[in-house]
């Protein structure tokens, strides 16, 4: 057993002390059987919350309903969870009810995929009731007990199945595919904010071609938002090899096969964040631009970095070349840049008004970007007396008499 297994130890310990059964549980025990990083893990008790309040000095009620005690340990916390059995569900997603009981075994019934139902106790010992272990061997995602009735409960582990995937490089197995196809309606119920997460996780996946595939084979894809107008886009991402582009880089692909004029629309049906809104847009403007022209240092430094890489590794995948090092090299050419943004400029709208004796106005704006190309450039060293110099011999309202 290792970390961060060692660390959760005690807990399970002081509950055994107290005659609970207590195991590590779900995507932890998959992770570790799979010798993948493991980032927390999660334990599941046949204590009741108030139980493991009453033996806990210092506990968070963060899902108290649904059995979830935060057990704060040497100042980390550990979810622990009752083990419970949930009724009838509420719009495919909540049960409506959640009943506390005694057993393991029951307890992992209710989960979605026999690899997240597999217990661990602290000794290393496997429980794996529904065979998740052969999952594992046999590299499936399948459901515990009967698929329909387990995407029929909660529609998002449809997406969720998908998500696994890419981050593991399984296949679906044939009955979870059929299920999925069958149930792909139920997808409606649920928040897009909910599918947008699964759908950031599956886009940073390593399989995400396979994945993708399995989004519309099992006609997921219908349900999407924006992708459900551009069925087109499915054959025309299948050419390519995708696998090692990036979450961003993934969107903006989609961005320009969507052939959208309106970018920011597309995206806000994701209900995407604004600051994440903004930089796509971005990228897809600079991505056409690309298209039609060859990159200078001016327009690397106005996409910026970050998305000057972006631009870049989806333009080479378009246009059927490769440059490992072009990430490298984009990097190499913005660190020989005096400044990468404008607020590494060492002066200000305040110091171009006490030079010109003006008050402030749009000429202000105008200045600054004169000066900060011209730094980029290396026109003018980007020192405030070299460009006092340099932009009192100029005229504001003609950049080329400088």
């Amino acid at each position: 057993m290792k970390e961060p297994f060692l660390s959760a130890k005690p807990i399970i310990q002081k509950l055994e002390e107290q005659r609970f059964e207590a195991y590590f549980v779900g995507g932890s025990v998959r992770d570790y059987l799979l010798n993948r990083s493991i980032a927390d893990v999660d334990i599941a008790t046949s204590a009741t919350p108030e139980e493991v309040k009453n033996i806990f000095s210092v506990t968070i009620d963060t899902g108290i309903e649904h059995g979830t005690i935060l057990v704060i340990y040497k100042g980390k916390g550990y979810e622990v969870t009752t083990f419970r059995s949930e009724s009838e569900y509420i719009d495919h997603r909540r049960p409506e009810k959640v009943r506390f009981i005694r057993s393991l075994t029951e307890d992992l019934k209710r989960r979605d995929f026999t690899m997240n139902a597999i217990a661990m106790n602290i000794h290393g010992e496997i429980i794996d009731p529904f065979h998740g272990r052969l999952a594992l061997k046999n590299r499936v995602i399948e459901c515990v007990g009967k698929a329909n009735e387990r995407f029929h409960e909660d529609a998002l582990r449809m997406m969720r199945a998908i998500r696994f995937v890419s981050q593991l490089s399984f296949s679906l197995e044939h009955e979870t595919k059929l299920a999925i196809k069958a149930n792909a309606p139920l997808l409606q119920h649920i928040a897009v904010e909910r599918i947008l997460q699964e759908c950031t996780k599956l886009f940073q996946g390593k399989n995400k071609k396979q994945a993708l595939r399995f989004l519309y084979e099992c006609d997921l894809w219908n349900y999407l938002p924006e992708l459900k107008h551009h069925k087109d886009l499915f054959p025309c991402l299948q050419k390519w090899e995708i696998d090692h582009l990036s979450e961003n880089q993934v969107w903006l692909l989609l961005l320009f096969l969507s052939k959208t004029n309106n970018p920011t629309s597309f995206l806000k049906s994701w209900r995407m964040p604004t600051k994440k809104i903004n930089y796509l847009s971005k990228a897809l403007f600079f991505l056409h631009k690309r298209l039609q022209e060859e990159w200078t240092v001016y327009s690397l430094y106005q996409a910026t970095k970050e998305i000057s890489i972006d631009v870049e590794s989806v333009y080479q995948m378009i246009q059927k070349q490769s440059d490992e090092n072009i990430e490298q090299k984009i990097n190499e050419i913005f660190l020989s840049m005096p400044i990468q943004k404008r607020e590494e400029l060492k002066v200000t709208g305040t110091d171009l008004m006490t030079w010109f004796e003006r008050p402030g106005g749009p000429w202000i704006k105008q200045a600054l970007e004169m000066i900060e190309k011209a730094v980029v450039l290396k026109i003018v060293a980007n020192e405030k007396k070299a460009i006092k110099g340099w932009i009192l011999t100029c005229n504001l309202q003609q950049e080329n008499d400088c």
